[in-house]
């Protein structure tokens, strides 16, 4: 089996990883549920899928490449909010909208290598740009925006969730 083969099958399965948990994580802050297993586990798989899909070979700045470092700005800004900021004040909706957008992304990029890979898929949407994988697209967008609005309206981190504190007024 070759490295690249190795490599492409960890980063998809990390991948997977993170979607399963961010689905956990953004259920859990729409809830104003305890999050904090939902969240180590999402942010740490989405760090591996970004490191791992920057391992693989390219030549020159493609689409995949420019996503990869918004979420890499993104992560870093949602990890600071959520470990550094502790949730307070302005750093709550910081967090809500990362995660939201980390799902995004992700999610976004499952369902665009799906279309490519999958052949049943992939005879819907051969282009890429046709209805299907438009409309899946579009779906997901909206799903997202309800879910980061409601996450940030719903979740208030209270004391006795760990590594939170009360949002400043």
């Amino acid at each position: 089996m070759s490295a690249i083969l190795v490599l492409t099958l960890f980063h998809v399965l990390v991948s997977l990883v993170a979607i399963v948990a961010g689905a956990g994580l953004i259920r859990r802050l729409i809830a104003n549920g305890r999050e904090r297993i939902f969240a180590q586990w999402f942010l740490v798989t989405m760090a591996i899928t970004l490191v791992t899909g920057f391992l693989f070979p390219f030549n020159g700045i493609t689409p995949a490449i420019n996503v990869g470092v918004l979420c890499t700005i993104i992560l870093l800004v949602t990890l600071y909010a959520r470990y550094r900021a502790k949730l307070a004040g302005f750093w709550r909706p910081v967090y809500v909208a990362g995660v939201t957008l980390l799902m995004f992304f992700n999610t976004l990029v499952l369902i665009i290598q799906s279309f490519q890979k999958i052949g049943p898929l992939h005879a819907l949407a051969p282009l890429g740009n046709e209805p299907a994988i438009l409309a899946c697209q579009v779906i997901l967008l909206l799903a997202s925006l309800a879910a980061g609005i409601l996450g940030v309206l719903r979740f208030r981190p209270s004391l006795s969730v760990p590594g939170a504190s009360l949002p400043s007024a």
